[in-house]
């Protein structure tokens, strides 16, 4: 998946780098186009044996951390997924920062630090986490489709339980 992102990328100007050092964390995809970057996380939605008992919530704990974590670090922030999965992202990290809550930034900390809290993330980055669009890899096609984030939201929401 991170080859097709990357060829992708690459096919609409851009330089990549693979499996990028940030500075404590690396990022799958990380790409640069004249002044402005932007970082591709991948989903796959594997969720460990550990987690078998909550998957909803570790998936979603999962990309919460994913987007708080990595946002800050680039221009533009894409979660890349399947087909056949469905990102369970929180509703207020769609949302312009300006407009998240004190109390919804205090549930995705919560959230967070369930599963991930080495290193914390912190009120600060989720206070600024932004997505800017969802890319939807089909393997088989090698091919993406580009999504604007509420409009996955409001496909993912037909399977929300």
């Amino acid at each position: 998946m991170e080859l097709i992102c990357s060829k992708y990328l690459i096919k609409n100007g851009f330089d990549v780098d693979i499996e990028h050092e940030l500075t404590t964390i690396s990022t799958d995809i990380y790409a640069k186009k004249g002044f402005g970057s932007l970082i591709v996380e991948v989903e796959t939605g594997f969720v460990p044996p550990d987690h078998a008992l909550d998957p909803l919530t570790y998936l979603k704990a999962r990309i919460t951390s994913k987007i708080t974590r990595y946002s800050a670090y680039a221009n533009k922030f894409i979660l890349a997924t399947t087909p056949y999965y469905v990102m369970q992202i929180p509703a207020s990290l769609v949302k312009p920062p300006r407009f998240r809550t004190q109390e919804e930034i205090e549930y995705l900390k919560s959230l967070c630090d369930m599963y991930y809290s080495n290193p914390p993330v912190s009120f600060e980055e989720i206070r600024n986490a932004r997505l800017h669009s969802i890319y939807v890899v089909d393997v088989d096609k090698a091919g993406i489709r580009e999504w604007e984030v509420n409009e996955y939201m409001g496909k993912a929401a037909l399977w929300a339980v």
